[in-house]
């Protein structure tokens, strides 16, 4: 059985690239093995995990239920594209550090990418849909709680609320 191969042009990470992908591979695949991002975690590779989300024009996906060959044309952001130019933590990696909100690491980069769609919408979200954003993550490491405040906490500053933060 011969493969099909497809040119995928798209953006990640604010630059755009042309690849040549099979047209089988997962957008998981395509970011690990063809740009070395590997914040993209392969966890359940059935899209309940929350391992590998990704942005894509905006909002949280599943990279590994998410064809490669269907970023046609789109934008995607992983971790690596929330760092400043020279490398410095974006807020929201930053209240990740300060709330002690990991544990292995592993389930975090996925954490942070819906994070960043909650925090993109620009208005302030209640505790329970706060959580309910957050549900498409199996990982439920004693630092959820923690991972709780950093979103809460940053949602809370980027609204100019900060003393309400302070509170968390």
């Amino acid at each position: 059985m011969s493969r099909q191969y497809k040119l995928v042009s798209c953006t990640i990470n604010g630059k755009k690239v042309e690849k040549m992908v099979d047209v089988r591979a997962s957008l998981t695949d395509m970011l690990r093995d063809d740009y070395r991002l590997t914040s993209v975690k392969k966890g359940c590779e059935v899209g309940e995990c929350g391992a590998c989300n990704v942005i894509i024009n905006g909002e949280c996906f599943n990279s590994c239920i998410y064809l490669a060959v269907w970023a046609e044309g789109k934008e995607i952001l992983t971790l690596e594209g929330l760092a400043g130019p020279n490398g410095e933590l974006s807020d929201i990696q930053q209240a990740f550090l300060d709330e002690a909100a990991v544990q292995c690491g592993f389930c975090t980069p996925g954490f942070i990418m819906s994070a960043v769609e909650l925090l993109e919408a620009g208005r302030e979200f209640s505790d329970e849909e706060i959580r309910k954003k957050l549900s498409g993550h199996l990982c439920r490491c004693t630092g959820y709680e923690n991972i709780f405040k950093a979103v809460k906490k940053t949602m809370l500053r980027r609204l100019g609320k900060e003393e309400k933060a302070e509170l968390v």
